[in-house]
């Protein structure tokens, strides 16, 4: 470059350039996104002052940004048709790096946070100098009168400025590569960036004849206007996934915030073709440019699991991370986006119960963990909720439940278990099934947690029904007992023997009915759990123990303690009770023990004489 004429750049200028131009940011291919956003927002420009003036040069030029690569020369070209500029604007605006904020950048980068700061502080267009060590900037105003002219600089102290020609309106910049950056000279490179950071720029970008971006941002339509082919691919392109979404949420508005959103529920929570996961991906873009790729900023984390798009003019170009995580305007459209993913839950449980009962099976979870780890939305979320009850097979929710309770009662029972078929063999239903009491089955890891933060609905609290103190309305029928005293004595003596310090006390049941026994908790067993799953305790809780005198299995086993109360047969079947009644709980077993223990038992039984 001749330094005939040239202009030095101010003190702090040179040293913000040196900074830019020795890698200040790590993701090199950033470069084009800024200088496509920079003409974009040049068309748009013009776009407005022809609304106003028909004094503008070129008035029928389409709108366009087109891009050629030299590999030989080593160079990217990029012109638009865009609003351009003067001679003195070139100097003023590519002279000096944001007026007002250089100083403010700078102290910024002296205490170590070199984030992705471009465009923060106004120098999307140095961000070229990352990968070049020349750029040439030919530009033509719209002005009538105003003539070409080209800017041009190396990377040091001072830059130039000298007449030149460019037949249309619009500018041109000419990027040298430096010899580390020639991987971005190739059509297929560039291409690649632009798909990943510009796909949606408004603005025909063309490499060669190709168009390489999709101008209508789907999000950016009005809903109105969109079809459900449209949402599918759109969907479908976004996340890879072969599936269509499960329901989807289309938001366009500009009041009170400028928001577009286009965000998905998937059909399935584990997903992806090649790597397996269950949480989804928003992306944030601002006037359809990508700014950040995953923002979990965008929705809570117990809504993590959605895809999708984001889109709003309120927050800057280029915003980084620290500044989503503290800004006023991301608050305000994540409350946004959560209302109205919770209004389109809440219509699809009205609309469409299947559905509904497929989407909460893979991501009831997510809710309820919603409620453990933020308090403050549990209003939003609690009418959201369903459960699995002892009546009928159809999800119920809390508000469901307390509308069929008996007229006596006062509380809302619930069991534990690992799966909804060993919650629905709890021996702890038998007393609520004679009683024709509803309860609600919960399986879910994150229950024990859930339910601390929902400890009472519309007046009525939850009640476990393991705990040893539950006192059920209504009357049951009499237990008749089969068991002498002398055997009911030898049971009690047997199981305590046998169980030792696992059970703090055995008594005979006034309540169960179709099981031989049961373990009930000797604390707050929710609370429990939860120790016992943050501490991966698998240690056998302490419980006490009820069994069945009408059981015909306890039956046996007395018949044979009074006999011989060190009888093999007798201990191996209490040891076994004990293993069933803590399975259907949920709690961890010795497999090799239980087996063993199950091949005692078989031999005693065909070892029994034929009848």
């Amino acid at each position: 470059m001749s330094h005939d004429n040239a202009v030095p750049f101010r003190a702090e200028m040179r040293q913000l350039l040196h900074i830019l131009t020795h890698s200040l940011y790590s993701d090199r291919e950033i470069f084009l996104r800024e200088l496509l956003s920079n003409a974009a927002d040049a068309i748009n420009r013009v776009r407005f002052v022809q609304l106003t003036s028909a004094d503008v040069r070129d008035p029928d030029l389409e709108p366009g940004i087109s891009i050629r690569v030299d590999a030989d020369a080593n160079t990217i070209t990029i012109s638009d048709t865009g609003s351009g500029m003067t001679r003195d604007e070139l100097a003023e605006n590519l002279g000096t790096i944001a007026k007002s904020g250089t100083k403010a950048m700078l102290e910024t980068l002296e205490a170590g946070q070199r984030g992705d700061l471009v465009g923060q502080f106004g120098v999307g267009f140095y961000s070229a100098f990352v990968v070049a060590d020349r750029v040439t900037v030919v530009s033509q105003s719209y002005l009538l009168d105003a003539e070409a002219a080209e800017w041009e600089c190396d990377g040091n102290d001072t830059f130039v400025i000298r007449p030149a020609t460019r037949d249309t309106r619009g500018t041109t910049i000419t990027l040298h590569l430096k010899d580390d950056a020639k991987e971005f000279a190739n059509d297929w490179k560039l291409k690649q960036i632009i798909q990943k950071h510009s796909r949606y720029v408004p603005v025909p970008i063309t490499i060669g004849d190709d168009v390489v971006n999709d101008t209508q941002a789907l999000w950016r339509v009005a809903p109105r206007n969109v079809e459900d082919g449209q949402y599918t691919d759109f969907y479908q392109q976004l996340t890879y996934e072969m599936d269509a979404p499960l329901a989807t949420v289309h938001i366009s508005t500009d009041a009170p915030i400028d928001l577009h959103a286009l965000l998905f529920i998937p059909a399935k929570r584990e997903r992806g073709m090649i790597e397996r996961r269950i949480e989804g991906n928003v992306a944030l873009y601002s006037r359809r440019v990508l700014i950040q790729a995953e923002t979990k900023e965008a929705l809570p984390t117990w809504l993590r699991f959605m895809e999708g798009v984001v889109d709003s003019e309120d927050l800057p170009l280029n915003v980084s991370r620290e500044m989503v995580q503290g800004s006023a305007t991301m608050v305000r459209i994540k409350k946004t986006l959560t209302s109205r993913v919770i209004k389109e839950i809440n219509d699809l449980a009205q609309s469409d119960a299947n559905t509904f009962a497929s989407f909460w099976n893979e991501f009831g979870i997510f809710f309820k963990e919603g409620i453990a780890v933020d308090p403050s939305a549990k209003d939003e979320i609690l009418p959201l909720l369903r459960f699995h009850t002892t009546v009928g097979t159809d999800l119920s929710t809390l508000d469901e439940y307390i509308a069929r309770m008996k007229p006596d009662q006062t509380e809302i029972y619930y069991v534990h278990a690992n799966d909804l078929a060993s919650a629905q063999q709890s021996p702890h239903l038998d007393a609520v099934h004679a009683r024709g009491i509803e309860a609600l089955l919960l399986t879910d890891m994150v229950d024990p947690f859930m339910i601390q933060h929902v400890r009472e609905v519309q007046g009525k609290k939850l009640r476990n029904l393991d705990d040893s103190d539950v006192v059920l309305p209504g009357e049951d029928s009499a237990q008749t007992s089969v068991l002498s005293d002398e055997q009911l004595l030898a049971v009690v003596e047997g199981f305590k023997r046998i169980l030792g310090t696992r059970i703090e006390s055995v008594q005979a049941s006034s309540v169960l009915r179709n099981h031989p026994l049961r373990l009930m908790a000797t604390a707050n067993s929710d609370m429990e759990r939860m120790r016992r799953m943050i501490d991966r305790d698998t240690s056998a809780p302490t419980r006490k123990l009820e069994f069945n005198q009408a059981n015909p299995i306890i039956a046996g086993v007395a018949n044979r303690l009074v006999h011989n109360p060190e009888d093999s047969v007798a201990a191996a079947v209490i040891e076994q009770l004990y293993a069933s009644a803590q399975l259907l709980d949920g709690s961890a077993l010795e497999p090799a023990a239980m087996v063993k223990r199950i091949e005692t038992l078989m031999q005693a039984a065909v070892s029994a004489p034929l009848e």
